[in-house]
């Protein structure tokens, strides 16, 4: 499998305890935004304080597409294509997500992925 890198915002308890569940089936590479070398992926600071990314290859993903891939590439599949397939609503339930980080269903969220991430 080629090298996945992911691009998140390393401040950001949700986005740890995502990124700790990820690796616990999946070899990647992540960086915090605030200190990666934007340039060197051909992105901005601006772009990386917006969403997730996930360069594969030639391939570059953001947000909730971003999100897909890493959950198939994971194996899980369900829920990869359950994103996938809502296409406009996944892109506003990660935007709603991201605007949302201390609203109280997203810190059991992070709760639930620290637990899991185990």
């Amino acid at each position: 499998m080629r090298e996945i890198v992911i691009i998140f915002d390393g401040q950001c308890q949700l986005c740890q305890n995502a990124i700790a569940f990820i690796q616990k089936r999946l070899e990647i590479t992540a960086l915090d935004f605030h200190i990666t070398d934007h340039a060197r992926y051909n992105l901005t600071y601006d772009e990386c304080a917006k969403q997730v990314i996930v360069i594969s290859g030639n391939t570059t993903y953001r947000a909730a597409a971003a999100v897909a891939f890493l959950l198939h590439a994971r194996g899980n599949t369900v829920l990869s294509r359950t994103i996938s397939a809502s296409g406009k609503l996944g892109e506003l339930a990660y935007r709603w997500v991201a605007t949302h980080r201390s609203s109280l269903p997203i810190k059991a969220l992070t709760v639930l992925l620290k637990r899991v991430a185990r």
